[in-house]
């Protein structure tokens, strides 16, 4: 089945990628493909040396399951991943001409490598398969894909990882993994079902340069139209930044957070169209979220996490590696109610 081999892909890459850890030197924070347009065959995200080895499980895995027509993904199938030259496409076997591709499987391998290889925290293997072109008779989008798997790859203290893998409408499923012993047990997973904010975690996403400032002005404009200021100036919400898309939907489906947002995008074009009003040239767009970082987003959504594109709308995007999404992440229907339409107001003001 599609959703067995997407689950034992991401726990392969999870385990390649530990055993690569145990057995080289160097540091993981070596650049091999930078994101500064000086190499035509690569249009994505910085490329670390930690990530090289989950890239050669990918296509491992890949050319063993082009040998096999009758295996999960029928006689031909795509995979799309971060650090694949182009738009990350590549096609099984190979020559298949994309509009005759019947799956697609869209992966990225290490989601979150940034504070993986500096040993702060865990990133995951995200990987997910729907129906391809041949299937559709049109470009496949995030809201196609029917199952997916996503694997916690942990930093070198760590003892317990988990695993989460279901398809579209059905059952969430679960397991964390005792690395010392090899014992599995099923994960204890399940969003907030807090009605606000107070005591809880929230954010919206400021990882990098460049759009801090207005992500801080919205964040602290929503929080405090919901929440109002807080009782003798103690704070009620924690801040929390995960530069891990994958890692902020496991926190918010395991009940860590409750409110995460990562609008990039919005941001951008506001301060584009500022640019353009005063005369001047535009910056150079900068990374944000794509939509292999949000392949299991189905996951979250089985959970019960509200996920909408931050203005109230469904998520939705080209399977690529290249189109910028905006999303917003809620534990519950209560806290999306409340949130969400003062969130459009926001952005729709920028």
């Amino acid at each position: 089945m599609p959703l067995d081999a997407v689950h034992t892909l991401v726990e392969s890459i999870r385990d390649a990628v530990i055993d690569a850890r145990a057995n080289t030197t160097g540091h993981d924070a070596d650049v091999v493909r930078l994101d500064d347009g000086s190499d035509p065959t690569h249009d994505g995200d910085t490329i670390y040396r930690v990530d090289l080895r989950a890239e050669e499980v990918v296509l491992e895995w890949a050319a063993m399951h082009a040998h096999n027509p009758r295996g999960p993904f029928g006689a031909t199938f795509a995979v799309i991943a971060e650090g694949l030259p182009g738009d990350g496409w590549t096609t099984f076997p190979a020559g298949t001409p994309r509009d005759a591709v019947e799956t697609v499987v869209i992966v990225d391998p290490i989601d979150g490598t940034r504070g993986l290889m500096h040993g702060k925290r865990s990133a995951w293997a995200l990987a997910a398969t729907g129906p391809g072109p041949a299937r559709l008779g049109r470009a496949p989008h995030l809201r196609d894909l029917q199952a997916a798997a996503m694997a916690e790859i942990p930093t070198p203290r760590a003892r317990l990882v988990d695993t989460l893998w279901g398809t579209r409408g059905g059952p969430l499923h679960g397991t964390t993994l005792d690395l010392a012993t090899g014992a599995i047990a099923s994960a204890r997973i399940g969003p907030s079902g807090a009605t606000d904010l107070a005591h809880g975690f929230a954010s919206i996403a400021k990882f990098f340069p460049g759009t801090k400032v207005m992500a801080a002005e919205v964040e602290e404009a929503l929080f405090a139209a919901v929440m109002g200021d807080p009782p003798g100036g103690a704070p009620v919400i924690f801040d929390d930044q995960y530069i891990s898309s994958g890692g902020q939907l496991y926190e918010l489906l395991a009940g860590h957070d409750r409110f995460v947002a990562d609008l990039r995008p919005y941001f951008m074009d506001a301060l584009d169209a500022r640019d353009r009003a005063s005369g001047h040239a535009p910056v150079r767009r900068r990374l944000c979220c794509r939509p292999y970082d949000l392949c299991t987003l189905l996951l979250a959504e089985a959970a019960g996490v509200i996920v909408t594109d931050g203005r109230g709308h469904p998520v939705d995007a080209p399977l690529d590696t290249t189109s910028d999404v905006a999303w917003a992440g809620y534990a519950n229907r209560t806290l999306h109610d409340a949130l969400q339409p003062v969130l459009t107001q926001l952005l729709d003001a920028l």
